[in-house]
């Protein structure tokens, strides 16, 4: 028996203390009773009640449609951004384009949500847009949010690339328009699903952003939990979160089984070539060695 150490310790405290109250959330789901702390037997009643709440689940499908164009717009903002300080080491102005993009990483949310209301007010006073506040707005405000994670998650894999491969296919006569979307983003491929699943649950997650920037029948699913936890927390709240943990899980789980089964099939070709080659080694003469005599 292999001795327990302190850090087996902390780590199984840590993970404890992250996931033992997602596992009561979802055992609570279950709970037949009004009362979320008490117990009152097994039942699926506020799963089945979750169809006849309008509200709640509007609200969720807004915010999931929100997340959906967040990601995409931060994965292509974020990257052309991560591409030009990677790229372009030289251009007037870098550090300051360099820190613009890095600042809300360490803007409060606060100060970030109350400029972009005063944006958009000032905005609709000169052109008139937007006319109201709304989903278009909690997008925009989330997207300049999450493209500096994106931006930061992608200029760190494209610092790692070997430049010979695109240079390669250049002197070949490819143009970089083309080098890019065939060569360079295949092979930034995990750092982009990473920053657009990060991206997805920044959005889905925020609650201050979203409070400053979004008007009447634009609620979303944060800002109703946040509405409804403060007169007490709803059955109905604990499924919904439930669903959300089962949805998640299986993303992550599914994100997982493909990434392992493309490194499996990668490493599988990679062996495969190396023996191709050394077997054509066997079969081609050594031009070194001389003829035989005849």
């Amino acid at each position: 028996m292999k001795r327990f150490s302190f850090s087996s310790l902390m780590l199984v405290l840590g993970l404890l203390f992250i996931y033992a109250p997602m596992l009561i959330l979802v055992i609570y789901s279950f709970n037949a009773s009004k009362l979320v702390t008490v117990w009152g037997g097994w039942s699926i009643k506020w799963y089945v009640g979750l169809l006849d709440n309008s509200q709640l689940m509007g609200s969720v499908v807004r915010s999931l449609e929100i997340a959906c164009y967040t990601a995409i717009a931060a994965v292509a903002l974020g990257t052309l951004a991560a591409f030009v300080l990677t790229r372009i080491t030289h251009f007037k102005g870098r550090t300051l384009f360099g820190g613009l993009v890095t600042a809300p990483l360490v803007m409060p949310e606060v100060i970030t949500g109350l400029s972009l209301l005063l944006l958009f007010v000032a905005m609709a006073q000169m052109i008139g847009w937007p006319q109201e506040r709304g989903i278009v707005t909690i997008w925009i405000a989330h997207t300049t949010f999450c493209s500096a994670y994106v931006a930061v998650v992608v200029s760190a894999r494209l610092r790692e690339l070997d430049l010979s491969i695109e240079e390669a296919a250049m002197d070949l006569g490819a143009r970089p328009w083309k080098v890019f979307f065939l060569i360079t983003i295949p092979m930034i491929a995990p750092s982009l699903a990473a920053g657009g699943m990060m991206s997805f649950a920044l959005s889905l997650d925020d609650l201050v952003l979203a409070s400053f920037v979004s008007g009447p029948g634009s609620t979303t699913l944060p800002m109703e939990v946040f509405s409804a936890v403060r007169l007490g927390v709803k059955p109905e709240i604990n499924a919904v979160a439930s669903l959300i943990l089962l949805a998640v899980s299986l993303v992550t789980f599914l994100v997982w089984y493909f990434s392992r089964r493309a490194e499996e099939n990668r490493k599988r070709a990679i062996q495969q070539a190396i023996e191709e080659s050394a077997a054509d080694s066997w079969k081609q003469p050594d031009p070194r060695r001389a003829p035989a005599p005849v």
